[in-house]
């Protein structure tokens, strides 16, 4: 299945087996979701249902991910089943909680997942009914999941990864972050050594929406040089955003890469080596 799409081909799917997620984070998205969604559309919270809280983020990150049990609960909570064709979005774009919840979907084993194209504000461009109600599921019979079947790497390999000639760490976080000049979230500015900066946001265009698969397919093909997908590493600040560079990826029939879910994170807190600059 495409994992891209469109609002006008969401208009027109059938809906017996089809649930919307409305993926957000925070007290402001939270609000949001009250005032406008998707009709029929359930929300999903970033930080308590696709993340655990840690105790502390040098070990694992800001967004570590939960087991793939207590998401096997969420699905079932959510009246998910193995044969639900799951279209998910958020208001920026995909990038945040959206392309989490599809890539957690696809590691669980779930295909039949899209992420819509453009977001709520495409979805309101388009006309798509919104509702105010706070949507409730009726739970399903409990969905198994019992490991993560997408690749996962952990801070050693990456370490080990980044500077190697045979391998591909891509750093998806905008290019300030990246060159050290500035750090809103985490502790320390810069980069993991060797890693190659592609921001997230140049997987769209001015309005928001994916560049075409063509496209796509041909930046990543470039930057990643006939390097196998088993040995690259996707990352961001905190295993959320690196989600819409592999997203991107499997738009653009790409194999899905690893994803180093403690990203910048966990590095930054390790006393690991840190890069500044290009």
């Amino acid at each position: 299945m495409i994992s891209i799409i469109h609002p006008l081909a969401l208009l027109s799917i059938q809906k017996e087996n089809l649930v919307l997620i409305d993926a957000g984070s925070g007290a402001a998205t939270r609000e949001r979701y009250a005032r406008q969604h998707l009709a029929g559309a359930l929300y999903v919270d970033l930080d308590s249902d696709l993340a655990e809280t840690p105790a502390d983020a040098k070990n694992g990150g800001r967004h570590p991910l939960p087991s793939p049990e207590k998401f096997g609960q969420l699905l079932r909570r959510l009246g998910i089943t193995p044969q639900s064709h799951v279209v998910v979005y958020d208001d920026k774009n995909g990038a945040n909680a959206a392309a989490r919840f599809w890539w957690m979907l696809r590691a669980a084993g779930h295909s039949n997942v899209q992420v819509l194209n453009g977001g709520l504000q495409a979805a309101i461009a388009h006309e798509f009914p919104m509702a105010s109600d706070i949507e409730t599921a009726v739970p399903v019979a409990e969905y198994l999941v019992t490991q993560w079947q997408l690749p996962l790497s952990e801070i050693d390999e990456v370490e080990a990864s980044a500077l190697s000639d045979d391998h591909v760490v891509i750093d998806v976080r905008d290019a300030s972050r990246y060159n050290g000049i500035a750090e809103p979230i985490d502790l320390v500015a810069g980069h993991i050594p060797g890693a190659i900066n592609m921001p997230l946001t140049d997987n769209v265009d001015a309005n928001g929406l994916f560049l075409s698969p063509e496209i796509l397919r041909e930046k990543y093909t470039a930057a990643i040089q006939g390097v196998d997908a088993k040995n690259i590493i996707v990352h961001c600040g905190s295993g959320v955003t690196a989600c819409h560079t592999l997203l991107a990826m499997d738009y653009a029939g790409l194999p899905i890469a690893k994803l180093y879910v403690g990203s910048w994170s966990e590095w930054s807190r390790n006393g690991k080596k840190i890069a500044a600059g290009n």
